[in-house]
Order: structure tokens, then C-alpha cells, then sequence
């Protein structure tokens, strides 16, 4: 059985903390792994699992690469998405990718949480034995109340196997009313969007009701180029395949498909009032992270990643707070949060897809200031690590080195600086850096120009695949 690891979505409703370059896959929201790490680390136990195959953006690709890295995986595939078009495509791909035809494919979301490991992975193995007989598994949550934020799945009649139903309809999310009729009924379960079937069995279903879909899939998947850590797929090819989810696709429209009963303490983390409900609290019902003070406040979600945060009587409140944005809102409103990203979207503000603080594969850069035509960065290189060899149009860079040795390129000469030392880099100088060293590279930038934006570099050679930009 080959996990399929979904990393592809962007988090909007766990604004400010999860943005479309940093969505909350890549973060620890639950425990002091990330919800990618925690997925792998829900596999351990089960009999018979191979090597997963991630499907990610590709402007993920070193988050994943790097993440995989520190649980010890090494990936049959990481299959990267120049652009998303949902989840009947990704699962598509990863068919594609198996190495044979009858292997079975564990669909997972990179971004849910599990409480129950021995009953998830009693779940797993009956949906093995349906998924081995040809028929395409979906997993439907026990519901634990009436939630109007997620679609439903209602079971037919039971099948060849105990506990195990034949579905009968896919449900859009319904009013709280509705909800509440299915809660009550013992026909409707949470659709959890997790699978397993054979990779034959998805690419039959698929070619018999989607075949554009599968044509395009293929195409993007036989033209894509190689490294040894990333597939990336043919971009033109793939932003030519129509975008849909699994449910639609195939699930709604196959005869094949069954549902396994699953329950397991399952939350999708889609909203901080779910984010809530998975963490530890105290005795007055809060969550707090960070540095919090809290007076006469009770079932409230308190987070602060830099600041102190005092809240004095708050009930049922979010307060997140990160390095360049505060976010207020009741609980029971948090799914507008959207809507402040939409805001940030149309304005054209980058809070809406980057923090202050932005991870790149060499390290990371973060902010300290900005003017109308200056900015300071401090940026930590990662020991080995190098920038590409790259040119600015607009901004010419000041560089201070505060710890380690840095192997700096500008034009024709070769410099190498330690603490206390500094260089000039001139607008339109060809430019690269390096940490040659054993201990990570800190270093203070000043940008000066008339333009400082990111997409202001030219590069010339890159270690990470990144000269095509």
C-alpha cells in the first residue's frame, strides 16, 4: 500500500499564521511536529506500507523535501503542481507514479488530525480488503454532532463485507437544521476525503467518466522532468487539465465505490474554532500559546508568535497574533477569515501569501524594515548552502556579516567575510553567497533602490532549479 500525501492547499482559513507560501500542512499547529510530519508518523504500524508519494505546489517543494528529510523519509515521488487543479487530477498523477498497476493507494490530506491511531488503522486494513476486491474506499466520519462545515456521505446498504456500505450519495454542506437530521440518523457520515483503491481501479473510473482529465494527466505526467527529489510536471500540459475533486470525478459517479465507517477522533483543522476543539486548554476552557496573559476569559483561542498578548474578559474569542499582523474574531465567525484574505488579494498586499519572515531552500529571510526605498533583512544561509548567482535592475544591497564566514561572489571577485566585515553589492552586479562553513551564516542586509520587490532578480545559476524564474 502506497500513501498518497495531498500537500497541495493553502490554508486561507487559518489566516494570519497560514498563508498560500507557508499553509498550515507546513506548520505545528497540534504538536511539535508539522501536520505533514504527523501524517507520516500516523502510518507507523501498519503492515505493508511502502514509501509515500507526496503531491505538492512546487513552490512547496523544499518545504516538503525538507520536512520528509527530518522524519527520516525518503519518497518514492514528490509530484510537483505548477498549478492546482484539485484533488482528481493529484490522485491521478500518483497512479501514474505507482510502480505497478494492483498497488493499493492510501489517499491521505497532509493537514487533518487523528486522535485514535489502533482505530484508523483498524479502518485501513477493511478498506484494504474492499480495495483489493476493485472497489474504490472512501472513509466516512462518525459524526459527533451537526457540522455545517462539512459535506456528508450517505451510506446505502451493506456490502460483501461487515460494517462496510455501498454509498449512496455524495452531500454539499448543509444548513444547521439539516445537519441535525443526519446527526440523527445513522445513514450520514463526515466526508473525510480520505481513499484507498487500486491505481487501476482510479484510472479505469477516471477514464470512463472524466477521460480529458486522465488524457491530460497522462500527457503532463510522460513530459515532465526529473531530478532524484522532484517530478515537476509539464506546466502547459497540466494547466490544461480540467480542475475537480475525487467526489465529483469518479466517487458520485462510479458503481464501485464503498464507505468505511471511521472513527477515530478525525478533524480537517479547517477553522481556528476546529483548531480549538484539538488543543489542550485549561480550566477555563482556553487554548493560550505563546506569550499570554489572560483575566476572566474562558473558551477562547489565545496565540501570540513574537508579542506579549493580554486579553482581560473574552469569551468564546480568537486572538492570533504573528510578526506583521493581528487577527480578532468570535469563534463562531472564524470562517470569514477569507474574507480578510480576499481583502489582502485585491489590495495587492503580500500579506496574503507571505510572512514576514519567507523560507527559501538555502534558509530563510526575514524583514526588519521597510521604506519607500529602502529595506533590511536579516538572512540566515544554511551551512553548505549557496544563493544563486543572480543581478537586481533596481536595488543595489549593502551586506554585514553579524555570525560565521560568508563566500561571497560580486562581478569577478571572490570575497570571503567574517564578523564585523561587509561588502556593496551596485545595481546590475552579478552576485552570489555562500556558507562554506559548519555553523549557520547570519547576515544583515540593506537594500537601497528605486524597486524593491522580490521578483526583481535575474538569475543565472541556481542549485535549487530555480533559473527558469
Amino acid at each position: 500500500m502506497i500513501p498518497v500525501i495531498l500537500s497541495g492547499g493553502s490554508g486561507t482559513r487559518l489566516w494570519p499564521l497560514s498563508r498560500s507560501q507557508y499553509p498550515k500542512q507546513f506548520l505545528p499547529l497540534v504538536t511539535d511536529n508539522t501536520m505533514l510530519q504527523e501524517t507520516l508518523i500516523r502510518l507507523d504500524g501498519l503492515q505493508g506500507i511502502a514509501a509515500p508519494i507526496v503531491v505538492c505546489n512546487e513552490d512547496h517543494r523544499f518545504m516538503v523535501a525538507e520536512q520528509l528529510r527530518e522524519m527520516g523519509v525518503t519518497a518514492q515521488a514528490i509530484l510537483l503542481e505548477p498549478v492546482g487543479r484539485n484533488t482528481a487530477p493529484a490522485v491521478a498523477l500518483a497512479a501514474l507514479a505507482a510502480e505497478s498497476p494492483d498497488e493499493l493507494l492510501l489517499v491521505l490530506a497532509a493537514d487533518h488530525v487523528i486522535v485514535d491511531m489502533p482505530a484508523f488503522h483498524a479502518a485501513i486494513a477493511r478498506a484494504a480488503e474492499a480495495a483489493t476486491a476493485d472497489r474504490l474506499v472512501t472513509f466516512g466520519v462518525v459524526p459527533t454532532g451537526p457540522e455545517t462545515g462539512y459535506g456528508y456521505i450517505r451510506r446505502g446498504e451493506a456490502g460483501a463485507w461487515d460494517d462496510i456500505y455501498t454509498v449512496d450519495s455524495f452531500v454539499e454542506k448543509p444548513d444547521l437544521a439539516t445537519a441535525r437530521g443526519y446527526v440523527s440518523s445513522s445513514d450520514y457520515y463526515w466526508n473525510s476525503g480520505m481513499f484507498v483503491f487500486k491505481a487501476s481501479q482510479y484510472l479505469q473510473a477516471l477514464e470512463r467518466h472524466h477521460p480529458e482529465m486522465l488524457a491530460a494527466c497522462k500527457h503532463a505526467y510522460a513530459s515532465s522532468r526529473r531530478s532524484p527529489d522532484f517530478v515537476r510536471l509539464d506546466k502547459d500540459a497540466f494547466t490544461a487539465c480540467p480542475a475537480d475533486s475525487i467526489d465529483y470525478a469518479v466517487m458520485e459517479k462510479t458503481d464501485r465505490a464503498v464507505v468505511v465507517p471511521l472513527d477515530a477522533g478525525w478533524n480537517d483543522v479547517g477553522s481556528w474554532s476546529a483548531l480549538w476543539e484539538v488543543t489542550t486548554k485549561d480550566g477555563q476552557g482556553n487554548s493560550l500559546k505563546g506569550d499570554v496573559l489572560s483575566v476572566d476569559t474562558h473558551n477562547s483561542y489565545i496565540q501570540s508568535e513574537n508579542k506579549l498578548v493580554a486579553v482581560v474578559g473574552l469569551d468564546d474569542m480568537v486572538v492570533v497574533e504573528t510578526d506583521d499582523a493581528v487577527m480578532v474574531s468570535p469563534k463562531s465567525r472564524v470562517q470569514e477569515v477569507k474574507q480578510i484574505v480576499d481583502l489582502l488579494r485585491v489590495a495587492g498586499r503580500s500579506e496574503s501569501e507571505l510572512h514576514r519572515k519567507v523560507y527559501r531552500p538555502w534558509g530563510y529571510y526575514d524583514s526588519i524594515d521597510l521604506g519607500e526605498r529602502h529595506q533590511a533583512k536579516r538572512i540566515v544561509v544554511n551551512p553548505g548552502a549557496k544563493l544563486s548567482l543572480q543581478m537586481h535592475h533596481h536595488r543595489a544591497e549593502h551586506w554585514i556579516v553579524v555570525k560565521g564566514t560568508a563566500s561571497v561572489t560580486r562581478g569577478e571577485e571572490v570575497l570571503l567575510l567574517t564578523e564585523n566585515q561587509s561588502t556593496y553589492i551596485p545595481i546590475g552586479t552579478t552576485h552570489s553567497l555562500e556558507n562554506r562553513g559548519v555553523i549557520p551564516l547570519e547576515m544583515v542586509e540593506v537594500q537601497t533602490g528605486s524597486y524593491l520587490g522580490e521578483d526583481d532578480i535575474v538569475r543565472f545559476e541556481d542549485l535549487y532549479g530555480r533559473t527558469e524564474s
